[in-house]
């Protein structure tokens, strides 16, 4: 065989090899991707979370963000009727006075109309109608403190029912009757009550009539009276938004300038360049490391464990974190700083502070505010989220609405307020780097 030959075939087995290689990782790779989803499926039970998954109350809570509710609770055990937006002391009407689309036709009925067909009736002797347009009258009663119906299998999945509880949803509202009391909710568009609740004689009146109208209430101006009752709005709490709105700004603002404070002196003691001991510099560093690499929540529990709940832990838990974040940062920039700068200020005579001060810092500062500004602008954010765990802030309010699991209109005014407090510190921050640092155009 000559020595053409046996390079010939040299070459082909190795085509051949590289060709059996890319074919068997052609083929692994999404056996291995295959493998990868099927024990993710199973590490978070898709399945389970696909059987447990309830769309209609997803449907719910999202209707509620953007609506809200008018109840009508009749009590079973005492008797009496009340009727209340949201199911709020601030909210429930008067004595003698309720909604218009509630009304007695007899001693003996409340007549609920939802509109679109659907009719809810309150009977003596802790008994309920619904009359569902294109399914028919659903009675209900409560006997010996089990729920009695007239429904027979199968039951529609918009009806929950078991001896002690029956809730039935439509679009037109809700029903639900237990031991305790009977309920009725109709919802309606918007945000009722964000400016007035029901007890102010401002409510239901136009702009108008509180601009320029006659005097509302005799004790007071109309727009000094009106402005007074929208800050102290029992339902919304105005007030106590815009408090804890300046305590979370307060919070993401001392987090994130005491660790620029902090971090500058220590970070000239981790750059090469400055501190010529590597001892100095690996210990300084690894201070650093610590500080950083414990995530601010985990902060937030321990300090709050130390100094009890309130915005200034929230705010020292930022500053700790951020501490260790800055450090590093302004490290590296400190290394890459120009030493013929450095060199033409000592050149003057001038002492060591000074070549610090005219010919380092004005290399670095624009690196600094860039990122302490950028920080400060996250930190708004993160700073929602703390407030939640440490008792301060808007996060506090946000999680206190959630928890309630009714007032979901309110989650979504606290988090449409975020995002706003988000939108305008991006916006400060924007326009305070282009004063301090200038802008390219």
């Amino acid at each position: 065989m000559t020595d053409a030959s046996v390079t010939l075939n040299s070459a082909k087995l190795a085509a051949d090899d590289l060709f059996r290689r890319k074919r068997l990782i052609a083929l692994a790779v999404p056996a291995l991707a295959l493998a990868y989803l099927v024990y993710i499926a199973i590490s978070f039970d898709v399945a389970g979370l696909t059987r447990r998954a309830s769309l209609n109350n997803a449907a719910i809570l999202a209707s509620d963000t953007w609506s809200y509710k008018v109840h009508v609770t009749r009590d079973n055990r005492r008797g009496g009727t009340t009727y209340a937006i949201e199911g709020e002391r601030k909210g429930t009407y008067e004595e003698g006075t309720r909604p218009a689309w509630i009304n007695d036709e007899s001693d003996d009925a409340l007549i609920i109309d939802l509109g679109e067909g659907h009719v809810v009736q309150f009977l003596p002797d802790n008994a309920a109608v619904y009359d569902v347009p294109g399914f028919g009258r659903i009675e209900t009663q409560l006997v010996d403190g089990s729920i009695r119906t007239n429904l027979t299998e199968p039951i529609p999945d918009w009806i929950n029912l078991s001896d002690k509880r029956i809730t039935i949803t439509t679009e037109a509202g809700r029903m639900s009757m237990t031991r305790t009391r009977t309920e009725v909710l109709r919802y309606f568009a918007g945000w009722e009550m964000f400016w007035f609740t029901l007890d102010s004689p401002y409510h239901g009146r136009s702009f108008t009539e509180i601009a320029v109208g006659d005097r509302i209430d005799p004790t007071r101006g109309n727009l000094s009276g009106a402005v007074s009752d929208i800050w102290n709005n029992g339902m919304w709490r105005h007030k106590d938004v815009a408090w804890a709105m300046g305590e979370t700004i307060l919070m993401a603002f001392l987090g994130t300038f005491g660790a620029a404070i902090i971090a500058l002196p220590l970070a000239f003691l981790a750059a090469r360049n400055f501190a010529p001991l590597a001892l100095v510099r690996g210990f300084t560093r690894r201070i650093f490391d610590f500080l950083r690499g414990v995530d601010a929540l985990i902060w937030t529990v321990v300090l709050a464990r130390a100094f009890g709940p309130g915005p200034l832990t929230g705010a020292l838990a930022i500053l700790v974190t951020d501490s260790g974040t800055f450090g590093k940062i302004f490290s590296e920039s400190l290394e890459n700083v120009d030493e013929k700068q450095i060199e033409g200020v000592s050149s003057t005579g001038a002492k060591p502070l000074q070549r610090y001060r005219f010919g380092v810092i004005p290399q670095v500062v624009p690196v600094l505010l860039a990122q302490i500004l950028y920080f400060l602008e996250s930190n708004t954010r993160s700073a929602t989220i703390i407030g939640a765990i440490t008792g301060g802030g808007i996060g506090l309010l946000l999680t206190q609405a959630i928890q309630t699991q009714k007032d979901w209109e309110e989650v979504a005014y606290y988090i449409v307020l975020v995002i706003l407090m988000v939108m305008v510190m991006d916006w400060f921050s924007g326009w305070l780097r282009g004063r301090l640092i200038g802008r390219k155009d």
